[in-house]
């Protein structure tokens, strides 16, 4: 039920958008809801707005027994505080640990990961075709391309890459480093890519992703839409199907490793990505592309031009 909530939730938000183009029902089906749902779920608005209200000021009383004298306290040690209040407050322990749940109370003020919310309220059960079937090679430049984000670890915590490769040519074509998992730094990448390479691709350019919630969001799905490319997403659980991006992630890091304990700050975490990517691309050579790097085998498959250096 939580689940349908957080879905209606963003199908609604998305429906005030002055850019949106999908209808209830097309929203709807993408989520994988009914639309009788939505409809009641609009209208019992006043109803829900007045349980939260009631939820939030019996979570307050919750909250100060769980404070009083600064010493933490489960359910059953709350239930007991209340009951000693002047005049008592009768909560019985089922409700109180409903409302800890809600509000993310447990054993220490917990604050709810707000990654996990996010994929809760965006995620869809939009899953495209395996359209790539690990044929990375097959079909030259410009035809598949893979996405994936991989986690960058920088002074206790992480921060966040997004890139798109050409599985053909190796080349990452763009990239958006974030300290933030919010679904915007992985739509910029889309953009990115667009802006760069847009007059390259085709109607029959297949994006290929994993099932992770930012590629299964209704903003990513109308984004592939609206840049006319074709979606395709690898099974649950199977990175070989990705396997060029996991392998560029896999490299990439190992290579980075020396440098993680110098890092600072963000902007010095971002140079050092620019700097490798940069690198990649254009230094980087790979046996499997004739000993060239990324961009120098892009430059001979579209010119039939080798680099002077492989020139015989």
């Amino acid at each position: 039920m939580e689940t349908s909530t957080n879905k209606f939730k963003i199908i609604h938000k998305t429906l005030q958008k002055a850019d949106n183009r999908l209808s209830v029902k097309m929203l709807c089906e993408i989520a994988g809801v009914s639309r009788s749902g939505y409809y009641n779920w609009v209208h019992s608005a006043e109803k829900r707005a007045e349980k939260e209200a009631r939820d939030r000021a019996d979570f307050e009383r919750i909250l100060e027994a769980y404070n009083f004298r600064g010493y933490e306290k489960g359910a059953q040690g709350i239930h007991m505080r209340l009951l000693h209040e002047n005049p008592p407050v009768v909560m019985n322990v089922k409700k109180i640990r409903r409302l800890m749940k809600k509000y993310g109370l447990v054993c220490h003020i917990r604050k709810a990961n707000p990654y996990r919310r996010i994929a809760r309220e965006i995620k869809t059960n939009h899953v495209a075709e395996n359209l790539v079937k690990r044929e990375f090679e097959n079909h030259g430049p410009r035809k598949i391309l893979l996405t994936d984000i991989t986690y960058i670890p920088w002074k206790g915590r992480f921060v966040y890459l997004s890139t798109i490769m050409d599985a053909y040519t190796k080349q990452i074509l763009s990239y958006v480093l974030s300290e933030s998992l919010e679904v915007d730094f992985v739509l910029e990448t889309v953009h990115q890519m667009i802006e760069k390479h847009g007059v390259s691709l085709t109607t029959e350019t297949i994006l290929h992703s994993d099932q992770g919630y930012h590629y299964t969001s209704c903003s990513f799905i109308q984004l592939i839409k609206d840049k006319k490319l074709r979606q395709s997403m690898s099974r649950r659980g199977n990175c070989w199907d990705n396997a060029p991006q996991e392998s560029f992630f896999g490299h990439m890091k190992d290579e980075l490793q020396p440098y993680v304990n110098t890092w600072d700050c963000f902007q010095d975490v971002k140079e050092r990505i620019d700097d490798y990517i940069t690198y990649y691309n254009n230094d980087r050579y790979q046996t499997t592309l004739g000993g060239m790097s990324p961009n120098e085998y892009y430059h001979y498959v579209v010119t039939g031009e080798k680099p002077s250096a492989l020139v015989v």
